[in-house]
């Protein structure tokens, strides 16, 4: 079976989607009604912004979606046997199966997206990536400091971001080297993504998604807080909206889709490397393609 697999913040490139623009007529269709949607000219952004422009929130996130869709929408290969997002791509993957309709999606990305850029000025923190230690001592660790940080990213075996105040981010690090782990790399973020300290974000979103249609989708989305699939619209809400105060569990997402029968993972959008890169290092012999 095969899945499409679609990139968060971190994909994003300078030049995202000019060529794409360029050279089909679809994907230009999406940028100029993105634009038109959002009442700004994000494609000027993605096509000629400098890498600090793109690093903003408010930017990365439709930036991403948008290169996504565009991307999904210019391929005549549209009907996956499953979806799975990695963040801010859960959004992207619930376009692709018909949950959302393009203008609904991001409407509700850029409202995520300047809710939590919001919530990192009221609330100052950050992330790290904690490489080569198991997951339950990073969180035995962070569970025993007394500080906002917990285990946010569980990217792929051995390599879990942790998130929360820049004092307590600090602290992680620092304990769960002596615990063992071979590195701790603060990471170049805007704040303390899947932490607590997003809840202000978490309350904008959830009004916005309880005015928004979710249809029944074509296929399963295989969602980040708990690591299943899921077919019924008011539980995928509701797993959307806890996203961004719970953690990313993408390992558990693709060890869950491995053994439901997925063999074949085609990353869209981004750069078309970070996740199919992590799929690799959940399972060497996944076989994995950009598209």
């Amino acid at each position: 079976m095969t899945a499409f697999v679609f990139p968060g913040q971190g994909a994003q490139f300078e030049g995202m989607g000019f060529s794409l623009f360029e050279s089909n007529e679809t994907a230009k269709e999406i940028f100029l009604t993105a634009d038109e949607i959002l009442g700004f000219e994000l494609s000027k952004v993605m096509f000629y912004g400098t890498a600090e422009e793109l690093k903003q929130t408010k930017i990365t996130q439709p930036a991403l979606f948008v290169h996504s869709i565009a991307t999904l929408k210019s391929n005549s290969v549209t009907s996956p046997d499953g979806v799975a997002g990695h963040s801010l791509g859960e959004f992207s993957a619930l376009v692709a199966n018909g949950t959302l309709s393009f203008e609904n999606g991001l409407k509700l990305v850029y409202t995520r997206a300047v809710a939590m850029q919001k919530a990192c000025e009221a609330s100052p923190g950050t992330m790290a990536a904690i490489l080569g230690l198991e997951n339950e001592e990073i969180e035995k660790v962070c569970a025993g400091i007394d500080d906002f940080v917990v285990a946010a990213n569980y990217n792929c075996p051995g390599q879990v971001v942790i998130s929360g105040s820049l004092s307590g981010v600090a602290i992680g690090m620092e304990k769960l080297l002596e615990a063992g782990a071979k590195r701790a790399i603060q990471l170049e973020v805007g704040g303390a993504f899947h932490s607590p300290l997003m809840e202000p974000a978490r309350i904008e979103l959830a009004e916005a998604i309880a005015q928004t249609s979710f249809k029944v989708p074509t296929c399963p989305i295989y969602q980040n807080v708990h690591a299943k699939c899921e077919t019924d619209p008011e539980k995928i809400k509701l797993n959307l909206i806890s996203q961004l105060t719970g953690a990313v569990r993408w390992t558990q997402t693709i060890e869950n889709m491995l053994l439901d029968g997925y063999n074949t993972f085609v990353e869209v959008g981004g750069s078309g490397k970070v996740l199919s890169g992590l799929i690799k290092k959940v399972d060497r012999t996944a076989y994995t393609q950009t598209m």
